[in-house]
């Protein structure tokens, strides 16, 4: 792959990029910043305003394997056309809300977006306009939609303070009806003409046999759920965790901030690979990455420098699996069935970020710290199990397709 992107391919990371993080900044990231400040004004307690986020993440799981068929059959950009729409109905709702009732609606309104309009929609939207070669947009489109809240955060604290929060959620459904919606309708590039790349979109990357590749599905839906769990799950509780673990306050707010920067650095790392590199490779060291900092944690008296240390393996290992989660379908499976695999992996992924936050949060407030990072280290052993199980299989699947090639060529050479 050349190193400098054809016009094509950086259109559809122009269009993505500003897409993805207007929708992300604007649903799931919107109540880092709104939620407290909605919560008194609605006259509920926080923990049920931040339940929108559960609501959302359930919401999209149920969702998700119906966006998988729309995908096939209507191609990425009407279904994420489509989510604009219904992103600005939740946000209008949500602007309206005076009581649980309303606010919960829009919550569900905006589950059934993200559904249609988050991560798996734009993946799919990529390798529908690069087939094979999509990883390494794929990759260079996750630079930039990890800055979703750190672009958002402050735009929505100054929107809040000019215009006050009913206003604000107006103007988050304005950009998804004016930028958003045109954007994907006018300004995404046309999909591979399917009778010329034909070849190029049924490749499969590994020739399971039909057991093989319903094993492989599964494998793959448990490693990428529970390292979603993980992440979604320590992200909110991640600055009372290291301040249990002895940080202080200060200190605390400095490794998570710094967390999302080391994130990024990591999927910038993968990206800079190119064709070199292995979303199992990937997976098997982001896993073994944010096992070691768990281990590490939990074990080793606390101390600065040793948080330190922490923060570095676990962000970095979160984000490289980041990558990997997005990728590994892509890596497996044609892409051809690249929309209706990833959405059909979404379901358990949403479904474990709906549970994460609740349970991590409660392990650490009833059972402490320790029991908190003991589990994540249990959790991504068990992951890196089942990421071994699945390079295992992959490598059986290879070995049989050289061996029956070389059989091939044999019997052709007799000839």
């Amino acid at each position: 792959m050349p190193k400098i992107l054809p016009l094509r391919s950086a259109q559809t990371i122009a269009v993505l990029a500003v897409t993805q993080i207007i929708s992300w900044g604007t649903t799931f990231d919107m109540l880092g910043v709104m939620g407290r400040i909605v919560a008194p004004e609605l006259d509920l307690p926080n923990e049920v305003v931040f339940f929108g986020l559960s609501i959302m993440m359930l919401v999209s799981a149920l969702a998700g394997p119906a966006t998988g068929r729309l995908l096939g059959r209507h191609g990425a950009a009407k279904v994420m056309a489509s989510a604009s729409v219904i992103f600005a109905i939740g946000l209008m709702l949500l602007a309206s809300a005076h009581e649980i009732l309303v606010y919960g609606l829009a919550w569900i309104v905006i589950g059934i977006g993200g559904a249609l309009g988050l991560s798996a929609p734009a993946y799919t939207a990529v390798v529908e306009r690069e087939g094979l070669g999509g990883k390494r947009i794929i990759a260079i489109l996750m630079l930039f939609t990890g800055l979703s809240a750190t672009i958002f955060w402050p735009l929505l604290a100054l929107m809040n303070d000019l215009v006050g929060w009913r206003m604000t959620f107006v103007f988050s459904a304005l950009l998804q009806l004016f930028v958003c919606l045109p954007l994907y309708l006018f300004g995404l590039p046309k999909p591979i003409d399917r009778n010329e790349q034909t070849q190029a979109t049924d490749t499969v990357p590994v020739d399971f046999t039909p057991p093989e590749r319903r094993r492989a599905f599964f494998l793959v839906a448990a490693a990428t759920a529970i390292s979603s769990f993980i992440s979604f799950g320590l992200s909110p509780s991640l600055l009372a965790l290291l301040q249990h673990a002895g940080a202080s306050p200060a200190l605390a707010l400095q490794l998570g901030s710094a967390r999302g920067a080391i994130g990024v650095s990591a999927r910038f790392v993968d990206m800079a690979l190119g064709r070199r590199g292995n979303a199992l490779l990937t997976s098997l060291v982001g896993t073994g990455l944010v096992l070691f900092s768990f281990v590490l944690a939990a074990t080793v008296t606390s101390s600065p420098p040793v948080l330190v240390v922490f923060m570095v393996l676990y962000g970095f290992g979160t984000g490289v699996l980041a990558v990997a989660r997005a990728l590994l379908p892509l890596s497996l499976f044609s892409p051809r069935e690249f929309g209706l695999q990833s959405a059909r992996l979404s379901m358990p992924q949403n479904l474990a970020n709906a549970a994460a936050p609740v349970i991590f949060t409660a392990l650490l407030d009833r059972v402490g710290a320790t029991a908190a990072l003991l589990t994540g280290a249990v959790l991504s052993a068990i992951s890196l199990v089942l990421v071994l199980m699945l390079v295992g299989l992959v490598r059986s699947a290879n070995a049989r397709s050289r061996l029956a090639a070389d059989r091939s060529q044999d019997i052709l050479d007799r000839q």
